[in-house]
C-alpha cells in the first residue's frame, strides 16, 4: 500500500488479497485520524530528539575547538581524550541499567579505587597481572554485590546505600595501600593501554568500550533482560505481576556495575602507571551525568532523587500508573476478600455465598405438583396459582433435622 492514502478511504475485511494476511491491519496503521503518517514527519521527529540536540552540540564544540584552539584536533590530543573518557565510558555501560531500574549507584569510583590500590598491593606481593586482573575483576563484582544485598534483600533506599559504600570502599583502599603509590607496572601492559591501533589514532582499549558497548546495548534492546529492565523502571508493582523477578535483576545488575568498575579501575592504573588509593575520586557523578546525556529518560524511570528504592517518591511521568485490568485486583483485593470472611455472619452478604457457610439448597415442591415457572397441559387452560414453598418448621420435620434449643 502507497504511503499516500487518504484519510477518508474506508478499510474493509476484505481488504487483503490472496497471499497478503494482515493487510487491513497494516492499512489501519497508514490511515490515521489526522491523515496518513509521512516519512519525512518521523524523520524530523527523530531528528529533533534529545540524543540528536547533544551530538550535534558536542560535534560543534568539537569544531570550533579544533578551528580556535591549537593542537586540539591532533590525531595526539584524540587519542588522549578517548583515554580519558575510558573509566566513564565502561562505567556507564551497566549504570545504564541500574538507572532505568529506578536505582543507583554512587560507589562506582570508590570501587574503581579500592581496585586498584588491591591491584597495587597484590603486585607488591609477587603476583603475576595475569593473575591480578581477574582476582580485581572478582573484587570489583563482590563490592557490587554488597551493594545490591543492602538494596534488594534488606529493602533500604540505593542512594543511602551506596553513598554509605562510597566512603567505606575508600577508607578501604587507604587502609589496603595507605598513602602510597605503586608505579613499577610491566610496560609490555601500560605501552598497550596507552598505545593506540597500528596506523590509526585510535587507543587499543577502545576494542574493549566498543565490545563491550556492543554486549549491553544487544542485552538492552534485544533480550527478555532490556525488557524486565524497562519493565521495573516503568512500574515495579506491574512488573512483579507480569512475573519479572525484581529482587534478582538488580542485584545481578549491581554485581556487573561492579565488576565494570573494577575493570576500569585495571585500566587505570596501567593508564597512569600508577596504583593509588586515591584514584578515581568524584567520578561517579561524570558518570551518571553521562548516562543522562546518553539518551536514558527519567520518565521512563523513577526520579534519581526517588532512585532510593522500593516505595519512594512517585515517578515524574503522570501516565505510568498501575497496572490495569484483571492486574489492579492483586493485594488490596486479595484484603478485602480475608477481611470480608474474618467479619462475623450476622455482618456478612446473606445474598452472597461463602466458602465455609454451605449454601442451602433450594426447597423442592411436593409431589405431584409442578415445579414454578412449569405447569402441566393439563392444567394450562387453568388460572396460575402462585406455588408457595413450605415453611422452614415443616421443611426441618420432614427432614428429620430438630431445631436447636436456644438458651433461656
Amino acid at each position: 500500500m502507497s504511503a499516500d492514502v487518504s484519510a477518508d478511504v474506508p478499510v474493509s475485511a476484505g481488504a487483503s488479497g490472496p497471499g497478503r494476511p494482515g493487510a487491513p491491519e497494516r492499512a489501519e496503521r497508514a490511515v490515521r485520524p489526522g491523515g496518513p503518517v509521512r516519512p519525512v514527519t518521523a524523520v524530523l521527529a527523530r531528528l529533533a530528539g534529545w540524543d540528536v540536540a547533544v551530538i550535534a552540540l558536542a560535534a560543534l564544540v568539537i569544531v570550533l575547538a579544533s578551528v580556535f584552539v591549537d593542537n586540539f584536533g591532533s590525531s595526539r590530543n584524540f587519542t588522549f581524550l578517548v583515554l580519558d573518557l575510558l573509566p566513564i565510558a565502561l562505567i556507564a555501560l551497566p549504570m545504564t541499567f541500574v538507572i532505568a531500574t529506578g536505582e543507583i549507584d554512587l560507589s562506582v569510583a570508590s570501587v574503581l579505587g579500592l581496585s586498584s590500590a588491591v591491584m597495587g598491593y597484590l603486585w607488591n606481593q609477587g603476583l603475576t597481572i595475569e593473575t591480578i586482573i581477574p582476582l580485581c575483576v572478582l573484587l570489583g563484582a563482590a563490592l557490587g554485590a554488597v551493594n545490591g544485598l543492602f538494596v534488594t534483600a534488606l529493602g533500604l533506599p540505593s542512594l543511602a546505600v551506596t553513598i554509605g559504600t562510597l566512603a567505606l570502599y575508600r577508607g578501604l583502599a587507604f587502609v589496603v595501600l595507605g598513602d602510597t603509590a605503586v608505579a613499577d607496572f610491566p610496560s609490555s601492559y601500560t605501552s598497550w593501554v596507552t598505545g593506540t591501533i597500528d596506523g590509526t589514532s585510535i587507543p587499543n582499549v577502545a576494542i574493549i568500550i566498543v565490545a563491550l558497548a556492543v554486549v549491553f546495548g544487544v542485552l538492552l534492546h534485544a533480550t527478555p533482560i532490556g525488557r524486565w529492565t524497562f519493565a521495573a523502571g516503568a512500574g515495579e508493582q506491574a512488573a512483579r505481576f507480569a512475573g519479572v523477578r525484581i529482587p534478582m535483576l538488580k542485584f545481578w545488575l549491581y554485581v556487573a556495575t561492579g565488576a565494570v568498575a573494577g575493570l576500569a579501575g585495571v585500566l587505570w592504573t596501567l593508564r597512569y602507571s600508577s596504583a593509588r588509593a586515591d584514584n578515581g575520586s568524584g567520578l561517579e557523578l561524570a558518570v551518571v551525568a553521562a548516562v543522562l546525556l546518553g539518551g536514558l529518560h527519567l520518565r521512563r524511570a523513577r526520579n534519581v532523587a526517588g532512585c532510593a528504592g522500593r516505595g519512594g517518591p512517585a515517578r515524574l511521568a503522570p501516565e505510568r500508573t498501575a497496572p490495569v485490568g484483571r492486574l489492579q485486583r492483586g493485594p488490596q483485593h486479595r484484603r478485602r476478600r480475608v477481611a470480608r470472611r474474618l467479619r462475623p455472619a450476622a455482618q456478612r452478604d446473606p445474598g452472597r455465598p461463602h466458602r465455609h457457610r454451605p449454601v442451602p439448597a433450594p426447597a423442592q415442591p411436593p409431589n405431584g405438583q409442578p415445579a414454578p415457572g412449569r405447569r402441566s397441559p393439563v392444567a394450562r387452560a387453568a388460572p396460575r396459582q402462585p406455588w408457595r414453598p413450605p415453611t422452614a418448621r415443616a421443611t426441618r420435620r420432614s427432614s428429620g433435622v430438630r431445631s436447636p434449643r436456644l438458651p433461656h
